[in-house]
C-alpha cells in the first residue's frame, strides 16, 4: 500500500526550485541564529552564543557553497543577513572574537562593524 501523503509530500518537493529550498533553509538557520542571540521580540533575555555560533557557521557554509548558483538576486540579501549576524555576535560576545575567527568568518573574510575601519584599507 502506498502512502499517499508521503507521495504528495515527495511530489510537492520535486515541483520546488532548489534556489527555493537554499532560500527557506538559510532562513530557518537566521531566524534560529537571531533567537540565540538574544534578537527575538518575544525572547529577548534568551541568549545561547554556543547555539548561534554553530547556526552562523552552518548558515555561512550554506550561502558560500550555494552562491554560484543563487546568483548575485538570490544571493546577496542572504549574504546580508549573514553579516547582520556576525556583527549582532560580535556584539553580544563579553570577549569578542579575533576578526576573521568569528562564527563563519573563515568562510566570508573578516566582519568588521560599519564604524570600524578595515585595517587593509579601502576596497577599490
Amino acid at each position: 500500500m502506498i502512502d499517499e501523503p508521503a507521495t504528495n509530500a515527495t511530489r510537492d518537493l520535486a515541483d520546488v526550485p532548489a534556489v527555493e529550498v537554499v532560500s527557506t533553509a538559510a532562513l530557518h538557520l537566521m531566524s534560529a541564529a537571531a533567537v540565540h542571540l538574544g534578537l527575538a521580540e518575544d525572547l529577548p533575555s534568551h541568549r545561547d552564543l554556543d547555539e548561534a555560533r554553530s547556526l552562523i557557521e552552518a548558515l555561512a557554509g550554506l550561502v558560500t557553497a550555494a552562491t554560484p548558483q543563487l546568483g548575485h538576486h538570490h544571493a546577496a540579501p542572504l549574504r546580508d543577513g549573514l553579516k547582520s549576524l556576525q556583527l549582532a555576535f560580535r556584539e553580544a560576545s563579553e570577549i569578542p572574537d579575533a576578526p576573521g575567527d568569528g562564527p563563519g568568518e573563515k568562510l566570508t573574510g573578516p566582519v568588521y562593524a560599519p564604524s570600524a575601519p578595515d585595517p587593509n584599507g579601502p576596497k577599490g
